[in-house]
């Protein structure tokens, strides 16, 4: 048993490695498969039991696509080049006032249609405003990444792992704002205020203006704008009735690429072929290799001292839990960190505050590394595909300063709130 403990922990543990260094530059969904396929191979894991791992991320998968489709839809249609326009248009000539707009319009889109959306959509309407501008793109770029997590526990919508944390214990609407309207808030502003100082330099001059005539908006683009819209009411809708967000996203984004594509006459291959496909294999191996770590045993050992530790000192615990998954939401990437704490809170029937604690450290530690986060992982391939890289060291230098005072003045605002 010892053995074969040790064996699913080191094959663990080496493909989250590989899906956070990326050795020989391979993609993330290359390691997290090759762990998941390794598990079953070595009989460490029942195919079975893999497959219906697998089958428990079919909300995400039917989520991630509807966004995919979104994002696509829109590069085609030209609305992210219409969005950069006015962006630059309303920053009027400053690259300081460029970087609030963006951080601004990322937040609103974080909240109303999740951070993966952040991350999905908004990326690529950013690099085309930098474009535009005549800026460096990177500083703009990085606020898409950190504004996915710093607002992704406004509402329950706001970060999938929101519904997967709490399940079927999920507060209302009110009881969630009053819980965690003020550690969001705190989170936002001190992740722009620490983001504004680190990058002063970078903001320094002016933009430029786009010479001749304005960019039109077009009859696809209005659409896919309207179908954007759509779908952050659906998702309020879905999530006050405590219903799944995939198939509900799927839908809209399903429908509004068939509206587009049957308006401009083209191929849905068009689209399809541009998805990024990967990103759910990366998602599946993910679920696959928790369970594996979950037939270990070493949950239910963190379910049972965590509700001992609970009892004894509640607010030390809700202190402890949120620092703990913030730091392991980096080491082993906040969704199948989410998973474990989803199960380990759960199973310890742990408090609302305790649980928030956990939830803040799931949503917001992940700004401290470029893998800390399946939204930050979607903000990488979005960057690849424009071009662009952003080395684990480099965002990590960021991540040291921005992340640790947004997480203990979140952490601060929530015990606050529970008094």
């Amino acid at each position: 048993m010892f053995a074969s403990n040790a064996a699913t922990w080191g094959i663990a543990g080496l493909a989250t490695l590989g899906v956070i260094a990326r050795p020989w530059n391979l993609p993330e969904y290359i390691w997290a498969v090759t762990g998941a396929v390794l598990l079953i191979a070595f009989d460490l894991l029942p195919w079975r039991d893999a497959v219906a791992a697998a089958g428990k991320g079919t909300d995400v998968y039917f989520f991630l696509i509807g966004m995919m489709l979104l994002a696509e839809v829109a590069r085609k249609e030209g609305l992210f080049e219409w969005l950069a326009e006015q962006a630059v248009r309303h920053s009027r000539n400053s690259a300081s006032r460029l970087f609030s707009i963006v951080y601004a319009v990322g937040t609103l889109v974080t909240i109303f249609l999740s951070n993966d959306a952040t991350a999905v959509v908004l990326t690529p309407a950013v690099y085309a405003a930098t474009r535009t501008a005549k800026v460096e793109p990177l500083p703009y770029l990085l606020v898409c990444a950190f504004i996915a997590n710093a607002a992704s526990f406004v509402l329950p919508i706001s970060n999938p792992a929101n519904l997967v944390l709490f399940g079927a214990r999920m507060p209302t609407l009110p009881e969630w704002l009053h819980c965690f309207l003020l550690p969001s808030i705190v989170a936002i502003a001190m992740t722009f205020i620490m983001l504004r100082i680190s990058l002063r330099k970078s903001l320094l001059g002016g933009v430029d203006e786009r010479d001749g005539e304005p960019a039109i908006l077009t009859r696809g683009a209005a659409i896919v704008a309207a179908g954007i819209g759509t779908t952050a009411v659906v998702l309020l809708a879905a999530s006050a009735l405590g219903r799944d967000l995939g198939v509900p996203t799927f839908a809209c984004g399903a429908v509004v690429t068939a509206i587009v594509l049957l308006h401009s006459r083209k191929s849905p291959l068009s689209i399809a072929r541009d998805i990024s496909w990967s990103v759910l294999l990366l998602v599946a191996g993910l679920f696959i290799l928790v369970e594996g770590l979950n037939r270990t045993g070493v949950l239910p050992a963190l379910a049972e001292e965590l509700k001992r530790t609970a009892a004894l000192s509640p607010h030390v615990t809700s202190w402890g839990a949120g620092i703990f998954t913030a730091i392991a939401s980096n080491l082993i990437n906040n969704l199948p960190m989410g998973l474990i704490a989803a199960t380990t809170t759960q199973a310890a029937q742990t408090s609302h505050q305790i649980t928030g604690a956990v939830l803040i450290g799931v949503d917001l530690g992940p700004n401290l590394s470029v893998t800390g986060s399946l939204a930050t992982i979607l903000w990488l391939i979005a960057l690849r595909r424009e071009g662009e890289h952003v080395g684990a060291l480099r965002f990590l230098r960021l991540g040291v300063l921005v992340m640790p005072p947004a997480l203990a003045l979140s952490l601060l605002a929530l015990s606050l709130v529970a008094l």
